[in-house]
């Protein structure tokens, strides 16, 4: 059951809606606090559409998105969508963190939208923008009705989370590989160490820890679905280590993970500062350095990256975690010539790539786009 008394005229106390014209606009019903998630707000709107159309610009393996939340509680002070929350008139910072959209009729909508003749059922992606399984889905319970919908409409899907939450809904993704091809992705950039854990915890205050992903990692492949592995964001000086990065990829073996891909931190308006602002007061013996790494803007400076790949690759091999295939013909190229494509897609993470590495696998970096929501 969603959340008791929600219907609309129910008067439980809820706090009225915040006079911003941006939640106005995204159709706000109300406003809610609640004991059982200290210091968040929830902000119910109806949603006149839950498909997002992907810009063919963006040259993504997918053309389609479903984000059945804006904002998130996870909390990463990396997260390249925290800059489209000002489209709510509401701060990139602690407001992306604390101030959640939560789109309560998503699943139902979807599935309308799916039953229309002119839906040619190609693939849709969540978790590109902000995690469909953090905390506010355990009370909203908005996935079942929207995988459900994907299913039944035979529509392919794919879903990238951080959120241990997946486990609940193991069984009813499992009947919904019958029908269609499904994708399931983790994010984990942290070793299953204590100072993994405590660097977890300290730029990801709101995420399960690294042995909770890890077991959910083996949950996902006990239950007979693929599961790939965004090792991102690689934190310079922080994470990028040879013994943290040996120690992660071992961790993901032992796991069961179908592919891994690692990509190192981008910093997009709105997470730089908040990032940055992070790494000041924890870390300011590395603010120069990250000032020369991304001078350039929110990619990492080429050499990094390089460096990066050079490094990674001979421990992605050895592990036999590599071989995703590409999306592009000029990726393809890359990848024949031992070239790293930024973006890859790890095996099984996305729908159109099976654990063997066939199938679309090109994930590029611009995801920060509005046209996600």
């Amino acid at each position: 059951m969603r959340w008791n008394g929600q219907a609309i005229n129910h008067d439980d106390g809820a706090l009225p809606g915040l006079e911003l014209p941006g939640l106005r606009t995204a159709g706000l019903l109300r406003t809610v606090r609640s004991p059982e998630f200290a210091g968040v707000t929830f902000h119910e709107v109806l949603a006149k559409s839950a498909l997002s159309k992907v810009p063919a610009v963006s040259q993504m393996p997918f053309k389609w998105t479903v984000n059945p939340y804006r904002g998130c509680s996870h909390a990463c002070f990396y997260c390249f969508a925290r800059n489209t929350h000002e489209y709510l008139d509401l701060d990139s910072g602690h407001d992306f963190d604390s101030q959640v959209v939560v789109k309560v009729n998503a699943d139902q909508v979807l599935r309308a939208e799916l039953a229309k003749p002119s839906w040619s059922h190609e693939a849709v992606a969540l978790g590109t923008n902000t995690d469909p399984y953090q905390r506010a889905e355990g009370r909203y319970k908005l996935m079942p009705g929207i995988i459900s919908a994907l299913a039944d409409s035979g529509t392919p899907f794919s879903i990238l989370t951080k959120g241990t939450l997946l486990r609940r809904d193991l069984p009813l993704l499992t009947q919904a590989a019958e029908k269609v091809d499904v994708g399931l992705g983790v994010s984990l950039a942290f070793a299953d160490s204590p100072a993994g854990k405590e660097l977890q915890q300290a730029v990801e205050p709101g995420t399960p820890t690294p042995r909770a992903r890890l077991d959910l990692i083996r949950a996902i492949r006990a239950a007979g679905l693929p599961c790939g592995v965004m090792v991102a964001p690689v934190l310079p000086w922080l994470t990028d280590s040879l013994a943290h990065l040996e120690r992660l990829l071992d961790d993901l073996v032992d796991a069961g993970a179908t592919g891994v891909t690692v990509l190192p931190l981008h910093l997009r308006p709105g997470a730089r500062e908040w990032y940055l602002g992070w790494l000041e007061r924890d870390h300011p013996h590395l603010v120069e350095g990250y000032g020369r790494v991304y001078a350039r803007g929110a990619y990492a400076h080429k050499g990094y990256r390089d460096w990066l790949w050079e490094r990674v690759r001979p421990l992605i091999a050895e592990r036999g975690l590599g071989g995703a295939a590409m999306h592009r013909a000029r990726a393809a190229g890359a990848h024949e010539s031992g070239q790293h494509v930024e973006g890859d897609y790890p095996r099984g993470a996305f729908s159109g790539v099976r654990p063997d590495g066939a199938g679309a696998a090109s994930l590029v970096a611009d995801l920060g786009s509005e046209t996600l929501f």
